[in-house]
């Protein structure tokens, strides 16, 4: 699924691109040290968390777009650092559960 289609499913916003952004599995959680152990490359990152840490454990699992649910702004810092390890970041009003569902065409993501 590349981008477009992800923000499409998801009524979202990209507020960090990655044009050619293609993803072929799912992992939601916000607990950082657990998707740096189950979540696997080329996947969405669907978690609440929007801070600077989240990009680094994206860039060290591989996740290519990050979806941060319930509307949560994404800081200045964040989005910088987003774009300097070319990891997309798409918001939405969606709730983790929602994505999840909108989303459930994507295989579970798996290391």
């Amino acid at each position: 699924m590349n981008i477009a289609e992800l923000v499409e499913k998801v009524n979202g916003k990209t507020v960090v691109d990655k044009p050619g952004a293609e993803v072929r599995a799912a992992y939601a959680g916000d607990l950082l040290s657990d998707v740096m152990g189950h979540c696997g490359e080329d996947s969405v990152l669907i978690t609440i968390q929007n801070h600077l840490n989240t990009i680094a454990v994206c860039t060290l699992c591989g996740a290519e777009i990050i979806v941060i649910c319930h509307d949560r702004p994404v800081p200045d810092d964040m989005a910088a650092a987003a774009e300097r390890e070319n990891v997309a970041i798409v918001t939405t009003a969606l709730s983790q559960f929602e994505v999840s569902v909108a989303l459930a065409s994507l295989p579970p993501s798996a290391k």
